[in-house]
């Protein structure tokens, strides 16, 4: 059987003023393509469909999409909730779309009913999935007053770790079963959408377990032929293992994934277990970059950018300015710069060289440029209190975030 693992696509995600509506049509015009090139049996997307718990119309238009060219090809789909997908809206149509050989897995549910039987294009068995998605706290968790911050991180851990466990003997179960059944037996995968232990992150990931759980052991997932986790934007192997994958966000979700080449996996399974795993390199849809420097190195590095992009299809750019950072009116000679050049500025950033300019510099910045806990953090550091009292104050401020984000889906 032949799986392509892919996670985070983001539809919907609104980026400094961008929509990707584009890249993402083209991004599923090319991943139908690899499934025919290929003979891709399934497609496997673990979490994050969606950048919000209330997607765009378009966005929901682009996963209707997904789904109905993916069933004339004759290909399954399996779709597992991510921490910013809203169970809700991923819920509301998994009936009809079951009709369209598509499973939504959006949410934890008894360890049984969390398997799932992906078929070869022929319709026969191919393999069984473990189906866990991004699991919230209060799924298989209940908070226990007088816990410290190490007593809540080892119970969350030790919480999913036998969840893990309960999913992977309901799937021994059910192989045995299907074993009896079809004289053959079918290999064991599992899915996950957490950070784990030496997965390397960036800054456009968001904190999942916040004040709970920092990383998920590799040696906590049950043995199962393979992992297909979601969550980290970057593409990698985790603990150097073969089986335990991230296949990475398949367009960049920030400038500081400007330079990661994105990827998409070719899982190959049969009785034995992993026959192999395959990278897809996924085409940049839309140049994105980040360029640094003085004015008259940023003058040769433009050049350089614009190079990469068209009059029709601009390259975005961060700019990020060192040494002249100090003029009032850098933005103007920014654009000055980009005159007649096939790039767009969406964000200029001032290399402070000391702590009193980093501050002023602050004033020049926008909120789309910071994050919440960004902004309660700057707050926090106006305030005389003692370090342990702000990291106190900060650790609450993220639990009450985290919660509030767990109550709207």
């Amino acid at each position: 059987m032949r799986i392509l693992h892919t996670s985070d696509w983001h539809l919907g995600q609104h980026f400094m003023g961008k929509s990707r509506q584009a890249e993402h049509q083209a991004l599923i015009a090319w991943l139908l393509l690899q499934v025919q090139d290929h003979a891709v049996d399934a497609v496997l997307i673990a979490g994050d469909l969606f950048d919000t718990g209330a997607p765009p119309s378009y966005a929901r238009e682009l996963y209707n999409q997904l789904v109905v060219r993916l069933h004339e090809a004759g290909v399954a789909l399996l779709l597992l909730g991510g921490n910013h997908d809203s169970v809700a809206t991923l819920g509301e149509s998994r009936d009809m779309l079951a009709c369209l050989n598509a499973t939504v897995v959006a949410a934890v549910d008894a360890p049984a009913d969390q398997l799932v039987v992906l078929p070869l294009r022929g319709g026969e068995p191919g393999c069984i999935v473990c189906a866990v998605p991004f699991i919230r706290p209060r799924d298989v968790l209940q908070s226990q007053a007088g816990q410290s911050a190490q007593d809540k991180q080892q119970s969350m851990q030790a919480a999913i770790q036998a969840y893990y466990l309960a999913v992977y003997e309901a799937a021994l179960l059910r192989q045995t079963e299907l074993t009896q059944t079809l004289g053959r037996k079918l290999p064991l995968l599992a899915t996950g959408h957490l950070t784990t232990v030496g997965a390397s992150s960036n800054e456009s990931v968001r904190e999942i377990y916040v004040g709970s759980l920092e990383a998920f052991p590799t040696a906590a997932f049950p043995p199962v032929d393979y992992v297909a986790l979601g969550h980290i934007h970057k593409p990698q192997k985790v603990g150097g293992l073969a089986h335990i994958r991230y296949c990475g966000s398949p367009i960049p979700l920030g400038f500081d994934e400007a330079k990661q080449q994105k990827e998409m996996l070719l899982v190959d399974l049969n009785a034995d277990g992993l026959a192999g795993v395959t990278v897809l390199p996924v085409p940049r849809f839309q140049p994105l970059l980040s360029v640094s420097g003085n004015l008259a190195e940023l003058a040769l590095a433009l050049v350089a950018a614009a190079a990469q992009g068209s009059l029709e299809k601009p390259v975005w750019l961060e700019v990020s300015v060192s040494e002249d950072d100090y003029l009032a009116d850098l933005p103007a000679r920014i654009e000055a710069l980009t005159q007649g050049l096939a790039v767009e500025v969406l964000r200029v950033r001032r290399l402070r060289g000391n702590v009193a300019a980093a501050m002023a510099g602050e004033l020049s910045e926008t909120l789309d440029e910071l994050s919440p806990d960004e902004v309660f953090a700057r707050r926090l550091a106006q305030e005389a209190l003692t370090p342990e009292l702000q990291q106190a104050l900060h650790q609450r401020y993220r639990a009450v975030v985290t919660s509030l984000a767990e109550e709207a889906v």
